[in-house]
């Protein structure tokens, strides 16, 4: 808990090495994951992406149709940098903020998403009660999110690869091994399929889904207000 207190300045530390590192890691699957999930969204005017980071989910996004324009929270503003470079051109605005007070009115917006973001709040249900309040009625929620195997087999390399491996190569690589150890933690502590699908209709969401991705390591949920 203390850790998330400061994610901001955790992410800030790895931002450099961040997206290099994550599709290095993912072997690119992370890529094909944002895909499905933002190719399951309708299309909306106005779409708030919170924990915007480096911009990947929010330009998919654009570039698929489903956004007219974009607005990014986040509370690493060396993220945020880096996501500024890579979407210049596209409607995609930077706020620096918690996700857990947004600085956004009630029903501001059509859709709000959030990509592996949800594991670093520190208070879940306080943030999933915030996207609730600023989607408008019958808006939709899309999140990805890390999640755990089913299968025996994947859940054996899945703790091999995220105790150990990803540790390993990602502090070597970025001279952070806490930070890494760190995203190793927050990915087992978590909860995900129905567990957070709870969560969400406890905060107000109806119709809520989930559909795991890659043997369960990911999982797409999908609500509405």
């Amino acid at each position: 808990m203390e850790e998330k207190q400061h994610i901001g300045k955790l992410f800030d530390r790895i931002a450099a090495h961040y997206d290099g590192l994550n599709h290095l890691l993912s072997l690119n699957i992370d890529k094909r994951w944002r895909r499905k999930a933002v190719r399951g969204m309708r299309h909306h005017q106005e779409v708030l992406d919170v924990a915007i980071g480096t911009a990947d989910f929010a330009i998919e996004l654009i570039r698929e149709g489903r956004a007219q324009a974009v607005t990014g929270l986040d509370l690493s503003p060396e993220m945020m940098k880096i996501g500024q470079t890579k979407a210049e051109g596209l409607p995609i605005r930077f706020v620096e903020g918690s996700a857990l007070q947004m600085p956004f009115a009630e029903g501001a917006f059509d859709a709000v998403t959030c990509s592996f973001g949800c594991r670093n709040f520190s208070d879940l249900d306080r943030g999933l009660r915030e996207f609730h309040r600023v989607l408008r009625p019958d808006g939709e929620l899309c999140m990805l999110e890390f999640s755990y195997p089913a299968n025996p087999f994947a859940r054996w390399v899945y703790d091999l690869y995220f105790s150990h491996i990803l540790p390993a190569i990602g502090g070597w690589v970025s001279h952070d091994r806490a930070a890494y150890r760190y995203l190793n933690r927050s990915v087992k502590n978590f909860v995900w399929g129905e567990a957070l699908a709870e969560r969400l209709r406890q905060a107000g969401f109806k119709a809520v889904t989930y559909q795991p991705l890659s043997f369960g390591i990911a999982t797409v949920y999908r609500a509405t207000k």
